[in-house]
């Protein structure tokens, strides 16, 4: 039988997964699969990006140098984009109108960054002005680190998580860092008003300034970048300008190929276009009418479609994905799931703020059930609460029980509870690992994969290596470096 050709039109951590599922389920033996990847090189965790900024080497968050796809039967056509698929011919054309026939094609061009069209923001021949930067891709972080210098002002723009990353990064650096953010709260996509205000308050302590609900107008300097004017004509010295300023889907491609576009590439409960033979995965991609932009959607979407493609469970099918996420923000522990504010009248919210240690912990109950929830600074029960929100079990009659570390839960339970959500780890997995004989943490986090997708749990896994590795194994604090 004739192996079929799959092309995959993107490089990202949705397609890297996407290949790790096809792989497992053996798609070799079915297709010969090429990748066509814009950026030069293999794929690399994108979440990770500000360890490079911060002077880490590229090669640290690298998931598949190019001698894996070699190894793996797979090809990649890195440093190339696609211009379009011609869907009646089945061919992809790249910009160097190139043609690479395909029987089946996934689209996994993930996002772009959200730019806006600031005054002096470019030079006559449209390039972004010496000095300003956008916080996207690797080379991005590559050239902001060989232009940071102590004692430099910065100015970021967007006080959303990778807006807040870059910040702290450069902060550490020794920058004077100012984050410009047009909502009233730091990450207003994930936290409420109170909860971004506790955030404020956590990483001004850090010593970087946040403006909220203020928009940068223009970048002044005749040449590089001198300042700028926020709308309330205020002017901020500033030597770099970092635009993270959120993203988009990536949707280019799709819409000159004649694909249905709505906000994403529209696809159905088997991640497929109305194209027949086109799929499309990740964040690019727009399923009943959602969008997703945190990993365990996207890798959920990559194990359905691998399923599919490779005949493993022809019945394979994405319902959508419950929204949560557990990060480190700035160094500080943020958790945020489900609903952002009640939607019925009906809903209870507990509340429970503690003002001289700038935590906020947030409950929205619905009938018994957890329908959302957010944590910042005090997050020792989200992940006992992830696990109750995905499993949409019951919360005890006191919903303040589940607020303590451990509460409402005996040690089974406990140990049961999901520490990595994006590759669903648990403690007890972990620390089997541990007694196996993974006694660092990139040991561990190479035997179960925790840690390796947004990397929030790194710490958390390091704690559980500290408390169960043998004596003779490195140090605790040796470990905690490692992350």
């Amino acid at each position: 039988m004739r192996r079929k050709d799959l092309v995959i039109v993107g490089n990202g951590m949705g397609a890297c997964r996407l290949l790790d599922e096809l792989i497992s389920r053996g798609a070799r033996d079915r297709y010969n699969i090429t990748v066509f990847g814009e950026e030069p090189g293999g794929a690399y965790n994108r979440v990770l990006l500000s360890k490079v900024l911060a002077g880490e080497a590229p090669d640290s968050i690298v998931t598949k140098p190019p001698a894996w796809y070699a190894q793996n039967g797979v090809k990649l056509v890195s440093g190339t984009s696609v211009s379009r698929l011609d869907t009646a011919a089945r061919v992809v054309v790249t910009a160097d109108d190139a043609s690479h026939r395909y029987d089946v094609a996934v689209i996994a061009t993930g996002s772009r960054p959200l730019v806006p069209p600031l005054e002096g923001m470019t030079t006559a021949e449209g390039d972004l002005r010496p000095g300003v930067f956008v916080y996207r891709t690797m080379d991005d972080c590559l050239r902001m680190r060989g232009r940071a210098r102590a004692g430099d002002n910065a100015i970021v723009v967007g006080g959303g998580l990778l807006g807040l990353e870059a910040a702290k990064v450069l902060s550490d650096m020794g920058l004077h860092v100012t984050v410009i953010h047009v909502a009233k709260g730091l990450m207003n996509a994930q936290l409420d008003q109170m909860g971004g205000d506790m955030l404020e308050q956590q990483i001004e302590r850090c010593g970087i300034f946040v403006r909220t609900g203020r928009t940068v107008e223009a970048i002044c300097g005749d040449e590089a970048v001198e300042g700028v004017r926020l709308d309330d004509g205020s002017v901020l010295p500033a030597d770099m300008v970092i635009m993270a300023c959120g993203v988009r889907p990536r949707v280019d491609v799709a819409r000159v190929s004649g694909l249905p576009i709505n906000k994403g590439i529209v696809v159905n409960d088997t991640m497929a276009t109305q194209v027949p033979g086109i799929y499309a995965i990740g964040e690019c991609a727009e399923h009943r009418g959602k969008l997703y932009g945190i990993v365990t959607p996207i890798w959920e979407q990559a194990a359905v479609l691998a399923d599919l493609l490779t005949g493993a469970n022809p019945q394979a099918r994405y319902r959508g994905s419950k929204l949560y996420s557990r990060l480190k923000v700035a160094g500080v522990d943020v958790t945020s799931m489900g609903s952002v504010e009640p939607e019925l009248e009906s809903d209870e919210v507990l509340q429970i703020v503690e003002t001289r240690k700038c935590t906020y912990r947030k409950l929205i109950l619905r009938d018994g059930r957890l329908l959302g929830a957010m944590f910042v600074g005090n997050t020792a029960a989200s992940a006992a609460l992830v696990q109750m929100f995905d499993r949409n079990d019951p919360l005890p009659a006191d919903p303040l029980e589940v607020l303590c570390a451990g509460g409402g839960a005996g040690p089974a339970a406990q140990s049961e509870r999901m520490i990595c959500n994006c590759h669903k780890v648990s403690e007890s997995t972990l620390r089997e690992a541990v007694q196996g004989g993974a006694c660092t943490l990139e040991a561990v986090c190479a035997a179960t994969r925790a840690g390796t997708g947004c990397g929030s749990c790194r710490s958390e896994v390091a704690q559980i290596v500290a408390r169960h590795a043998p004596p003779e194994a490195p140090s605790t604090d040796r470990i905690v470096a490692a992350g």
